[in-house]
């Protein structure tokens, strides 16, 4: 089994699986919504991870009437949100380590 990143499928075979013309994938890449990987060929290859990008932008697209410049805006505040949220973990678990340590830290008497 490979790993959600890994890049193991060439265009035509993502085409066919969502239903898209290569072509729009190519387009997709131009205008920088998706980034799949490159051979040494310059054959793209694409994860699993680009294709579940490929098919958020097609519901987008489809099913929401969204124009591939929103599309774009779309994508950034969405990984822009999915930073803010890491970095919200790591400061509360930041917060909750420094509560316990003080929690615990003894106070001596001069």
């Amino acid at each position: 089994m490979h790993s959600i990143d890994e890049p193991v499928y060439l265009i035509s075979v993502v085409a066919t699986i969502l239903k898209v013309h290569p072509q729009t994938l190519r387009q997709y890449e131009r205008e920088g919504l998706i980034a799949p990987s490159r051979t040494e060929g310059k054959m793209r290859l694409y994860s699993q991870r680009d294709i579940e990008r490929i098919k958020f932008v097609l519901r987008l697209t489809r099913e929401l009437g969204v124009n591939l410049a929103g599309v774009d805006v779309i994508l950034k505040l969405q990984e822009r949100i999915d930073f803010l949220e890491d970095e919200r973990i790591r400061l509360k678990e930041i917060i909750e380590t420094t509560a316990r340590v003080a929690s615990n830290r003894q106070i001596i008497p001069f």
